[in-house]
Parts: structure tokens; sequence; C-alpha cells
């Protein structure tokens, strides 16, 4: 049937195109459909920027736990994707593969679901090991043997200056408060000093104005003396 043929060079052209390119790192397999049951993969934090694509680095880093020796599950999935555009689908499509598999590497059934099992429990593992170094890096749960990432540098910088900021502060209303009971302090002396000046001026005023009364009356007594005749003229 051409359907086979189809399967039987998808297989074999598979299989010769990993042994001639023998690549360092295999490429990341294709996600696999969801099965009913399974649990879905871990989603990103609510607050998490929205990113549209990995980036290259990544993976390279993903495709390099799951390289493995031609035997493994990432190998059968990446056949499952090759033998998927025969037109074969659903459980048909994993049984057909699995039987190409198995007769290209002599892998059984038990063997392949364990290999499975690996590079799950093996990206579980190396994501948190990548969120534990986040949450490092963000300062949420520092290590004191880790060094610390640049967010975190600049979080401590950040607590710092606050901190810093809250004594100036501090220092700020403390000398506000010396400046305004300096002020009150500088204007009753102020006041004081004003209504000393005015006592005196009423002083001065009136000693001037009694001494002038003074004088004038003894101007003038002095001045009708004068020009009285003496009686023994």
């Amino acid at each position: 049937m051409a359907i086979l043929d189809n399967l039987t060079k998808a297989a074999k052209g598979f299989f010769v195109e990993e042994e001639a390119t023998a690549p360092a790192a295999a490429p990341a397999p294709r996600p696999l459909p969801v099965q009913p049951g399974a649990d879905a993969a871990p989603q990103p934090a609510a607050s998490a920027p929205l990113v549209a694509q990995a980036e290259q680095r990544h993976l390279d880093h993903i495709a390099g736990l799951l390289a493995g020796d031609g035997k493994d599950f990432g190998t059968y999935t990446k056949m499952v994707n090759s033998m998927a555009g025969s037109g074969l689908t659903g459980p048909l499509l994993y049984q057909t593969a699995f039987n190409a598999f198995a007769a290209l590497t002599g892998t059984n059934q038990a063997a392949l679901l364990a290999s499975a099992e690996q590079l799950a429990t093996r990206l579980a593992e190396d994501r948190a090991r990548v969120l534990q170094r986040h949450r490092e890096k963000m300062g949420e749960n520092p290590d004191a043997k880790a060094v610390p990432g640049p967010l975190a540098l600049l979080k401590q910088r950040e607590t710092q200056l606050q901190t810093e900021v809250a004594a100036l502060t501090e220092q700020l209303a403390q000398k506000s408060q010396q400046l305004r009971e300096m002020q009150q302090q500088a204007q009753a002396e102020k006041q004081k000093t004003q209504a000393a000046l005015a006592s005196y001026e009423l002083a001065n005023a009136a000693a001037a104005a009694d001494l002038q009364a003074h004088r004038q009356a003894a101007q003038n007594f002095l001045n009708a003396s004068t020009s009285i005749p003496s009686s023994n003229a």
C-alpha cells in the first residue's frame, strides 16, 4: 500500500538523516498533542511579560536536555512528527510510529515510557533550578553562597537609598522644627525690642517735652526779670 511505503520511507529516512547530520544537540521536539487526562505543562507566572517566541539560547538549552542516544522517547516523538506528514493521526499514528521505532531500535514499550518519564523529570528539575536562580536574581530568595544578580544588587541599592532618604527626611523634619522655633523666638525678640524702643521713645519724648516746657518757663522768667528796673536806681 502507498501509505505503508510512505511510512517506511519516513522511518528509514528519519534515521538516515539522524546518522548523517549527527548534530551536537538535537533540535527541540515539537509539542506533543495533549492526551486526555494528561497534566498540563507549567504556565508562566501571570505577572511575567508576554513573550511571543522563546530565545534561541533557551531553545538550544532545552534541546540539549532532550538529546539522547537515538533510542529514547525524544527520538520517538520526532519519528511521530515525521510520520504525521503521511496522513496518520491519533492512536494509529503513535502505534505505527512505535512499531517502526521498536523494529529499528529494539526498544520495548516499557523502556520507551520509562525514557519519557526520565525526560519529564529532567525538564522539571531543570525548571526548578532555573526558577530558583530567577528568585535569587529577583532578590526574593537570596542565597548567601550565590553571587547576587544585577537585579538583586539594584534592589539592595534601592533599599539602602530608601533608608538614607528616610533618615534625611527625619533630619529635615527636625531641622524644620528647629527653624520654626528659632523663627518664633526671633519674632518674639523682635517684638520685645520694638516695644522697648517704643517705650524709650515715649520716655524720651516726655522728658524732652518736660524739659522744653521748663526751659521755656525759665527763659520767660529770666527775660521778665531783666526788664524790671532796679529800686535803687
